[in-house]
């Protein structure tokens, strides 16, 4: 906390010298939406959420830049509140940084979100941000991440630098929340190395966009994003273990044609014994499908994850993903991705359905669908085996 206080301080320090830069302009944008999810099945554990489960999501975005371009302010808040789940009650400071950009050179600090990544199924080599676990399953939703970054662009590529100021622990669900372990995850964390949440991880990236290719390579040092669950004292609870690891990864992506060939890999040590985990697949877009004007996009990929059981637990050890994007390409901009995840091993099966279009200037219809069809009894999905969903959400945006 003190971390991040610091950091937000060297942001509002920042801001009056970007200000003195030029008068520059503010943009105010953002979204206000309503949400139902609906679980069909009875659930698997004693008080957990059970039928409709409503919710309110407003996130406000305000944004500065100078006359000349070079300093930046951003600020994104994000805040849930929800009608049966605890857990999704919360906010969260997504963005609150200052950047200064260069003609070469970059420097961010403050709290951001930093992606990276080009597989469809899992991004393994998405490190900076914590996952915001409670909002979906597909951990694509971030918490925000105090950091400095400095960046040099050169000819021959980008080079970025990471100093991550303290840790985000990840939001769980509760005991009333769906889509959890049998056991109720204690909101307690417990950290493998002294300093705890206030230790300072290091991230160093590499990535060129040349001849059709998109490349790159990162080394990270901190504390693991993912914990691994282990039981408390009294048996009745789930600790989140958060350990000190080291990786490498690489995502590459090559574009020919209509074709677009993915990879994600990294090695890990620091929990247990080191392993490797990799991504790889390949996505065939269709265009003006029977002359029309939409788009179809066909996708596969394999999944592989080497690790052991004292690193955090994983459903995606053998899997194969296989998928269909949809773009109408209409002046609603109607979109359709569906997919399924399908263990090699067992055969359980964890499939997902979204699907968003506009209607009118501001607002957006957005039908999401998670289900678990098949779940071997004894497998990763058999926790979760009943907590199939489907969430109808409509959004403002201004």
């Amino acid at each position: 906390r003190a971390l991040a206080a610091g950091l937000l301080v060297v942001a509002a320090a920042a801001a009056p010298q970007a200000a003195g830069a030029g008068a520059g302009s503010w943009t105010f944008a953002g979204s206000l939406a309503l949400e139902l999810r609906y679980f069909p099945q009875q659930p698997a554990f004693a008080g957990q959420v059970d039928g409709v489960q409503p919710s309110v999501a407003l996130a406000p975005e305000w944004r500065w830049r100078s006359a000349g371009r070079r300093h930046r302010l951003d600020v994104a808040a994000f805040g849930r509140w929800d009608g049966r789940d605890g857990e999704r009650r919360h906010l969260d400071l997504r963005e609150a940084s200052y950047r200064y950009v260069g003609d070469s050179v970059e420097l961010l600090a403050g709290i951001s979100r930093v992606f990276w990544g080009v597989t469809e199924s899992r991004h393994l080599v998405d490190v900076i941000n914590q996952t915001d676990a409670v909002e979906d399953v597909d951990e694509e939703d971030k918490l925000g991440q105090p950091m400095v970054r400095l960046a040099w662009g050169r000819p021959w590529g980008r080079l970025e630098l990471y100093a991550l100021l303290g840790f985000r622990r990840r939001t769980l669900p509760g005991e009333e929340g769906r889509l959890r372990p049998p056991l109720p995850v204690d909101r307690r964390a417990r950290f493998a190395s002294g300093a705890g949440a206030d230790r300072l991880d290091w991230a160093l990236r590499y990535s060129h966009a040349t001849g059709g290719w998109d490349v790159g390579a990162y080394l990270f040092r901190g504390v693991g994003r993912g914990p691994r669950l282990v039981p408390a004292a009294d048996g009745r609870r789930l600790l989140p273990l958060y350990q000190v690891v080291d990786q490498a990864g690489i995502d590459v992506q090559h574009t020919r044609g209509a074709w677009l060939f993915k990879l994600e890999a990294l090695a890990r040590a620091g929990q247990g014994r080191g392993f490797g985990a990799a991504v790889a697949g390949f996505e065939r877009t269709v265009y003006q499908v029977a002359g029309s004007a939409a788009d179809v996009g066909l996708l596969l990929e394999l999944l592989w994850d080497g690790r052991g059981p004292t690193a955090p637990a994983t459903s995606f050890d053998r899997d194969l993903f296989a998928g269909a994007r949809l773009a109408l390409n209409d002046v609603p901009s109607s979109q359709l991705l569906a997919g399924a995840v399908i263990d090699l091993g067992d055969g359980s099966v964890a499939a997902f359905v979204e699907a968003s279009r506009r209607v009118g200037g501001r607002y957006v219809v957005e039908l999401e669908a998670r289900l678990f069809p098949r779940a071997d009894p004894a497998g990763d999905l058999a926790a979760v085996a009943r907590d199939g969903f489907v969430t109808l959400r409509a959004a403002w945006h201004w």
